[in-house]
């Protein structure tokens, strides 16, 4: 049967589910859920669109149906049947020497999830340092890979519907260069109510994205395979895939990591590296009943949340290096049941809505020698907040023409400063408002800013540093100013003498 008509009859066979529900079926049910997504469908004029629509929403309810029946029968892991991973943990330090410099990586590809918002847009388009982004950044870094090794090392940014169009305006800079690039988009699955548990959609109208979602990271696995990208690697030559978030700039191309992978024949590794008092939520590699496994903070029972954090000290960093056959021996032997998290979302008239998301790197089960390597916290810079910007954006930091991010030398400790930056700071514009120059913290140890602070230019903070203006009152810190070791509280002009 010709590729068209098997891909079409699929596509009947899925319509024809999705319709044999006429009338509404009982509440939180899969058929009222097939029954939604079917009014939803009928809102699609084209039907190339209602074709990817149903294909996509099959997920969405495979899903869907997993976290009803999980909520019914009341699934708890079971705190005793954990262990900590012990030598399916490796140290970087410990592995072998590279012995085959750059062989593997003709049979490398790099994916950068790009599917997430930041502090405005796309995280990957935000900017770090002298006009450029995160993706300007790492298309060099893949560039100055390739020219050095004589390699091509393809580049995929795997986006969602909110982040593609800034991901292509980033990509098309770089039309003629020397790395091959493609941009993918993961599904996009609707919220539903959580008292009703229908959908929150009027319709299927992409330009409407408040009630849709990317959901998570571990949709890679479906997007890579459903986009075709996946087959087009393989017959590429393609074996080792190496995944990390688009706003890591320490998630470089390591080649001992990539030899280790080799010579251990590992289908996956992920870098885990040490907590800090930040690092609370960050999932853990844990032996559960003699397999490895990531269990997420949210998974575990609420009495012993304290327990895991104190007891497992390191956590998945989302640097991720996966055989790419075994992707597919996966995905076409059954696919991957990864672990259900949930997320709420409140409503200005008082409802509240449920997403399901999955991680990437919950899928370490499902692979062959599957391990965890130790890594330091210099293969980890995510941005999540502006507090991780301005640490990025400081001297701290230096960038070379090439993409490299490298740590100063000038900072006596290796160890990054603990910065805490109030509400005032949330977004981008109230960021570059109040810092409009990124102060000197070479020697800085901790900053606190709570209220309606604004910094002057060439601002140096040293030691521990504390500013709190009172609320509807604001504090002033002129250009120049050294705070070493200082509390400003209160209602506060400086004046610089």
């Amino acid at each position: 049967m010709p590729a068209f008509s098997c891909f079409a009859f699929s596509f009947q066979r899925l319509a024809s589910f999705f319709k044999l529900f006429s009338a509404r079926p009982p509440t939180g049910s899969d058929d009222e859920m097939s029954y939604e997504i079917q009014r939803l469908a009928d809102t699609l004029s084209k039907p190339i669109e209602r074709r990817g629509f149903y294909r996509e929403m099959q997920s969405f309810l495979e899903l869907y149906s997993r976290y009803v029946e999980e909520k019914r029968s009341a699934v708890k892991l079971d705190w005793t049947r954990m262990a900590p991973a012990g030598q399916r943990i490796v140290s970087f330090d410990s592995l072998d020497e590279i012995h085959k410099k750059g062989k593997a990586l003709n049979k490398l590809a790099i994916l950068k999830v790009n599917g997430g918002l930041g502090l405005t847009g796309a995280k990957g388009a935000l900017e770090v340092k002298d006009g450029l982004t995160f993706l300007d950044l790492t298309i060099r870094q893949i560039q100055h890979l390739n020219k050095s090794f004589r390699v091509d090392v393809p580049l995929l940014f795997m986006t969602s519907f909110s982040t593609y169009e800034d991901t292509i305006n980033i990509i098309q800079r770089y039309a003629n260069n020397s790395v091959n690039i493609t941009a993918f988009n993961q599904s996009r699955y609707p919220r539903f109510f959580e008292d009703t548990l229908t959908l929150c959609p009027a319709d299927a109208d992409a330009s409407d994205r408040t009630p849709w979602y990317p959901p998570g990271h571990g949709d890679m696995y479906a997007a890579l395979h459903r986009s075709g990208v996946l087959d087009r690697l393989l017959s590429d030559g393609k074996e080792y895939l190496f995944v990390s978030n688009s706003d890591n700039l320490g998630a470089t191309v390591d080649m001992k990591i990539l030899d280790h992978m080799v010579t251990s024949r590992s289908e996956f590794l992920m870098e885990v590296t040490d907590k800090t008092r930040t690092d609370v939520e960050g999932g853990a590699l844990v032996d559960y009943d003699g397999s490895i496994r990531l269990i997420e903070l949210a998974e575990i029972p609420l009495e012993h949340r304290d327990d895991f954090t104190r007891k497992y000290k390191t956590f998945n960093t989302n640097n991720l290096w996966i055989s790419i056959k075994a992707i597919k021996r996966v995905i076409e032997s059954g696919g991957m049941h990864l672990p259900i998290i949930e997320k709420f979302q409140d409503l200005p008239d008082g409802r509240r809505t449920v997403q399901l998301e999955t991680a990437a790197g919950a899928s370490i089960s499902y692979f062959k020698n599957a391990h965890g390597v130790h890594v330091s916290r210099t293969r980890f810079l995510p941005v999540k907040n502006t507090s991780d910007l301005l640490l990025l954006k400081s001297d701290l930091y230096t960038i070379d023409p090439n993409g490299q991010i490298d740590f100063s030398r000038q900072r006596m400790f290796e160890n990054t400063p603990t910065i805490k930056l109030g509400d005032q700071f949330r977004t981008i514009e109230q960021f570059q408002k109040r810092l409009p120059t990124i102060p000197n913290i070479i020697d800085l140890d901790h900053l606190t800013v709570t209220g309606d602070v604004h910094f002057g230019r060439s601002v140096t903070l040293r030691g521990t540093v504390v500013v709190s203006a009172d609320e509807g009152q604001r504090i002033e810190i002129p250009d120049g100013t050294v705070l070493e070791n200082k509390l400003l509280s209160g209602t506060l002009n400086m004046i610089k003498l």
